[in-house]
């Protein structure tokens, strides 16, 4: 039972309508299943000395992110051997809930055509499509996600009143 002040009868708390946002960190075994249910991610490597992102289609494979590409292109080139970082994410603008999910790793370009071919037989195209495929794999060295599970508004999660606009900042 609760009073008009909103303090629990019984339990002799007070219970709130409001819920702040709680960032929770993922499980190595859910940040699998989460990286498998989307069909886009973003590749970050280096080009130049300087970091670079990149919306890629991709698929995974026991310890491994596929991921197709052009030979030739900027992400084979960066790939060969480099470390990378691959990320997804799902998010809600409505419950301002979602998660994320980071990979890091050695990667590599697949060399055997015939395993490339049956890759791209089985759907695996790049985002950008062109000649000459090839797929670099990335190992998953390293997995980690967090997920945001609640955010300030009603008892349903919708937030109280829409995002404030983001404010543009003079240029100097």
């Amino acid at each position: 039972m609760t009073s008009a002040a909103g303090v629990g009868a019984n339990a002799g708390e007070r219970m709130s309508t409001t819920h702040e946002p709680v960032l929770d960190p993922v499980s190595p075994a859910e940040c699998r299943h989460l990286l498998a249910s989307v069909p886009i991610g973003r590749l970050a490597f280096t080009v130049g000395a300087l970091p670079t992102v990149q919306p890629v289609h991709f698929a995974v494979r026991a310890d491994e992110v596929l991921i197709p590409a052009r030979r030739g292109g900027k992400v084979e080139a960066a790939s060969r051997g480099a470390v990378v970082a691959f990320e997804v994410d799902e998010y809600d603008a409505v419950t301002r809930t979602g998660w994320s999910v980071t990979v890091v790793g050695p990667s590599h370009v697949l060399s055997d055509e015939r395993e490339v071919r049956l890759l791209e037989d089985a759907g695996l195209r790049p985002w950008a499509p062109g000649p000459n495929g090839c797929v670099i794999a990335v190992r998953i060295a390293r997995i980690t996600g967090q997920r945001l599970s609640r955010s300030r508004g009603t008892e349903d999660g919708r937030p109280t009143e829409p995002a404030a606009p983001i404010e543009r900042l003079p240029r100097p």
